[in-house]
């Protein structure tokens, strides 16, 4: 398979042992293979490793599992990752169960290891084609985000909505190319991962496009959460720029009417929107009084990164 050794995957095992022939198929390494053994250890887990699929290994009646593969489709950070599940040897009433239980794919059998990898990389490449998880950064989409928001909105939860994105990204990009701007994209996408689930483990992280994201944590942790994303932002951007370019501290590009104008190192801009006491009633709320916030974040432009919280009431 292309790009296996990369691979990040969970593996459940029930039953059945299935860890060495799952490496030797996909020819990675035993420590990209993270064996979970129950939901809260995938829960855990999952949100920091990035993971490509979960692959689920069972011998029984296959009942418990299809109750966890819904209860792992239902998590938030979790619905949109592919989900294979094996039965070494189906009756079939069992395969039947199996084809119905909710995974992405579904093998059975005895073990075929180019049937195995086959069965893989089609669940991949489908998920490549899904428009709910951005190709750039893999978190979940527009779609997905929208989902999100409207099941906390109808659960009636008090939340911070975070939106997030980068100073002077077009001027970065149109510089150093296509391949230098989805790099600082990605490196956007793992420091906002990575803060919001260490210290919200409850949290969502999702990526709207381009240099926009979204992140809903507690109310309690908006601004702690903002401001370690804006320092690691801080930090960690310098090494996406090329020596000179830092020694002068900007870049000189061509602006939106054409014209060349100096633009100074990226600084990342992140609007707070509280939902308290149940402002918000539905997702129109929110995007209206996010586009007035994020403006009026921007208005203020690094360095340092930064964070304005709405204060206001619901307008």
């Amino acid at each position: 398979m292309k790009a296996a050794k990369n691979f990040h995957a969970a593996l459940y095992e029930s039953g059945v042992k299935v860890q060495a022939e799952l490496c030797k198929t996909l020819s990675i390494r035993p420590e990209r293979l993270h064996l979970f053994h129950s939901d809260e250890e995938l829960y855990r887990g999952s949100p920091k490793l990035f993971l490509d699929f979960i692959f689920m290994a069972a011998a029984g009646d296959l009942k418990a599992e299809a109750e966890q593969i819904e209860r792992i489709k239902a998590h938030p950070s979790l619905t949109s990752i592919p989900l294979i599940l094996y039965h070494p040897e189906p009756s079939r009433t069992v395969k039947l169960f199996g084809l119905k239980s909710g995974a992405d794919e579904f093998v059975s059998g005895e073990w075929d290891a180019q049937l195995v990898a086959a069965r893989i990389e089609m669940v991949l490449s489908r998920s490549r084609r899904d428009v709910s998880v951005n190709p750039s950064s893999r978190l979940p989409g527009p779609q997905a985000i929208e989902l999100e928001l409207r099941r906390r909105l109808s659960e009636k939860e008090s939340f911070a909505v975070c939106y997030a994105d980068l100073d002077n990204f077009k001027a970065y990009n149109d510089y150093y190319g296509y391949s230098g701007g989805d790099r600082v994209i990605q490196l956007v996408a793992w420091i906002i991962r990575d803060t919001v689930y260490d210290l919200c483990p409850t949290g969502f992280v999702g990526h709207i496009g381009g240099d926009d994201f979204i992140y809903l944590v507690p109310l309690n942790k908006a601004e702690p959460t903002s401001a370690a994303i804006c320092r690691t932002f801080d930090l960690f951007i310098p090494t996406r720029y090329a020596e000179k370019d830092l020694q002068r501290g900007k870049i000189i590009a061509t602006n939106r009417k054409g014209e060349l104008e100096e633009f100074p190192i990226m600084t990342l801009s992140v609007a707070i929107l509280p939902n308290r006491n149940k402002a918000f009633t539905h997702v129109g709320e929110i995007a209206h009084m996010l586009a007035d916030l994020k403006k009026r974040a921007k208005q203020v432009q690094g360095p340092p990164s930064r964070f304005v919280v709405e204060r206001r009431r619901k307008y």
